[in-house]
């Protein structure tokens, strides 16, 4: 716990630094122009407060907009990158449409944006800064950090399903590690990252293996709490082809308030984790160490957190004359334009 406390936060105060540094390139790839803040200061004055004013009215309805546009994040990041391509419907299969992506919500705020800023500077903000500007809105309503959003991106103009390598939430740790060291990111921010788990539902068919037939032993995953089994059970019944799959909360304790807490790592000290790649940071002398602190202290996950999305958010962006600003976040501006 004590050389935890000495890793983490220097780390996070490394955060500001940061900032001003980061230029969002893959190793060895030539310099780009650089995301900025406020980047459209000038353009569109007041573009940030246009998303954040949707955001505001679509989660006072609906609580669960933040795990679903944080899910949505998440999934354009670790694809091709933050360029806004997992919200194309062109194509003959775009990425939302690849089996990772089932259950992918959000994309009607995202459309309402889009033409909200179409009415008041069209052709300016991307579908990509979007995205992550209303994330991060969506997160501090929930109870999250706000963090520091640097703009400028530009839109992708591919989307495949063949493209998309998320990962299974039943891989180990080290796997989920090398997946995210492979984008840029490291065990703090993995282990940070999956602290959204704290809201949102997931399938029952990404569970019922803990449950039934664990390593294909016939029998239920051995370290889980047998509260936390026999609730998952009732609400998750062995499964055949066909039949409905239901959802169940990452965090009941969260549950439909949708609320962004370190309750997920103290769930996973106490084996009651929905998903096995959650339950797996327990495994992992780093991962496990992490766990521990964020459990103990919320303020030390609140700080990671907000770093480590900063972090992800600029993934392999595309910007200058990169990319394109479309005018509807569904379709190229060749394929569609309204």
């Amino acid at each position: 716990m004590r050389r935890m406390k000495c890793m983490a936060m220097p780390l996070v105060g490394l955060a500001l630094l940061s900032l001003f540094l980061w230029t969002a390139d893959a190793a060895g790839a030539p310099p780009k122009p650089r995301l900025q803040w406020h980047y459209y200061r000038n353009s569109c004055r007041y573009a940030e407060e246009y998303v954040r004013h949707q955001v505001e009215i679509f989660h006072k309805q609906d609580p669960s907009i933040s795990p679903k546009l944080a899910r949505l994040a998440y999934s354009d990041c670790f694809i091709n990158g933050c360029d806004g391509s997992i919200l194309l419907d062109e194509g003959p299969n775009p990425e939302k449409k690849a089996p990772q992506n089932r259950g992918l919500g959000g994309f009607a705020l995202i459309d309402k944006i889009r033409t909200v800023l179409n009415s008041r500077c069209p052709g300016v903000v991307s579908c990509a800064d979007i995205l992550q500007l209303a994330t991060r809105d969506a997160m501090k309503l929930a109870g999250a950090p706000s963090y520091p959003v640097f703009t400028g991106r530009r839109d992708g103009m591919k989307s495949d399903a063949a493209s998309v390598d998320l990962p299974s939430p039943s891989i180990t740790w080290q796997k989920g590690l090398s997946y995210f060291q492979s984008k840029g990111l490291n065990v703090q921010d993995m282990t940070t990252l999956l602290g959204a788990h704290s809201m949102g539902r997931t399938h029952c068919s990404y569970v019922v293996d803990r449950l039934y037939n664990f390593n294909g032993s016939g029998k239920p995953d051995p370290s889980m709490n047998a509260t936390i089994l026999n609730s998952l059970r009732k609400q998750c019944p062995p499964r055949k082809r066909g039949d409905h799959d239901p959802l169940v909360y990452l965090d009941p304790e969260s549950g439909p308030k949708s609320s962004f807490s370190s309750s997920y790592y103290k769930r996973i000290l106490s084996h009651e984790a929905v998903l096995e790649i959650d339950q797996q940071l327990a495994y992992g002398n780093d991962t496990l160490q992490i766990t521990e602190e964020f459990a103990a202290g919320f303020e030390d996950f609140r700080r990671a957190f907000a770093y480590s999305m900063y972090k992800m958010g600029n993934i392999n962006v595309l910007t200058g004359s990169q990319g394109e600003i479309r005018q509807n976040c569904r379709y190229t501006n060749k394929g569609k334009s309204n």
